[in-house]
């Protein structure tokens, strides 16, 4: 268990190098935080972006800072299963290891959309999204030489959160927050039932779910921007100018939970300051309904039917 009086910052963490990192939606905020901590610290970091372009242009800034940069950017739109899979099959025939995955990218609280496949956005980029990754990477993740992580970025906003098996894609009833806050739980749920399978399988892979605390980044200006309302766009501004940690700051807890050789797997890292939306990284306790195996171990295989992937992990007693 982590101290929390040792104040841990990345300057901390671990030479990396000769490590290879997986980082979804490098592009900006959170994760291009963490790129650029993990390229930093000598890491080989592949930079997974759904905008190509927009992955070449932050790659290009991290090197400006760190010209000895190792980077690759490939494109990955996790609102397409086919997206995911051509991923999948691309690093399988370029990269024999793979040592760290970070499920990060997200969006949040927009209006209502449907993914390639036509699940509900939130639900399927934030977790069905990640399921289908986390599934095609898991056998380079095993026979990679030393412990490898997943780590799932969640959110504190999963405390409001409730799978909705009835209709989990809003079809009948959509709350943009309430499906935020829906996919956020089911990313703690998987993060936490991927564990379990993989100590049952005594696999050398843990699996940790993180989660930001209140950062400024570009999340927060999607929804809105999507609804054309200038006035909110500007109300979040004037809030994550006031209230939020830097994004900086909010890659915190992703890169202890990569890196710390104290974190075990099936635990739960966030900002331990003020209300856990700012400070240093914790170990800290997630909300009681993501404790809950049945919902866990139903979400698992719901999100098995819903993708059509298979994990080769046995249920855990």
């Amino acid at each position: 268990m982590f101290d929390e009086s040792a104040e841990w910052t990345p300057t901390e963490m671990p030479a990396q190098a000769g490590r290879t990192v997986v980082v979804t939606g490098a592009n900006s905020g959170i994760g291009y935080e963490a790129t650029e901590a993990f390229a930093a610290s000598g890491a080989h970091v592949v930079m997974a972006c759904r905008s190509t372009e927009r992955g070449r242009d932050a790659k290009a800034d991290v090197e400006a800072d760190y010209p000895g940069a190792s980077l690759t950017v490939r494109e990955l739109d996790l609102a397409d299963l086919d997206s995911v899979r051509a991923f999948v099959d691309w690093y399988g025939s370029e990269f024999d290891a793979l040592d760290v995955l970070c499920n990060n990218a997200g969006v949040m609280a927009i209006p209502r959309s449907e993914t390639a496949q036509g699940f509900e956005t939130q639900f399927g980029v934030n977790h069905l999204g990640h399921f289908a990754l986390t599934a095609g990477l898991l056998p380079v993740l095993r026979r990679t030489t030393g412990e490898s992580r997943v780590v799932t970025q969640s959110s504190g906003v999963h405390e409001n959160g409730r799978i909705d098996f009835e209709d989990l894609h809003g079809e009948v009833d959509y709350e943009k927050w309430g499906a935020y806050a829906q996919s956020k739980l089911a990313n703690v749920l998987f993060a936490y039932e991927l564990d379990r399978r993989l100590r049952a399988a005594s696999a050398s892979v843990t699996s940790v779910a993180c989660h930001p605390g209140y950062a400024a980044t570009n999340l927060q200006r999607r929804g809105p921007e999507a609804e054309g309302s200038r006035l909110r766009v500007l109300l979040m501004e004037a809030a994550n100018a006031l209230l939020a940690q830097s994004a900086e700051r909010g890659a915190w807890p992703l890169l202890y939970a990569a890196t710390h050789p104290s974190v075990d797997g099936g635990e739960y890292v966030g900002p331990g300051g003020f209300r856990n939306m700012r400070g240093h990284p914790t170990t800290q306790e997630s909300s009681e309904r993501s404790y809950d195996r049945a919902t866990a171990r139903r979400l698992w295989s719901v999100s098995e039917e819903l993708t059509g992937v298979t994990y080769d992990l046995p249920a855990p007693a």
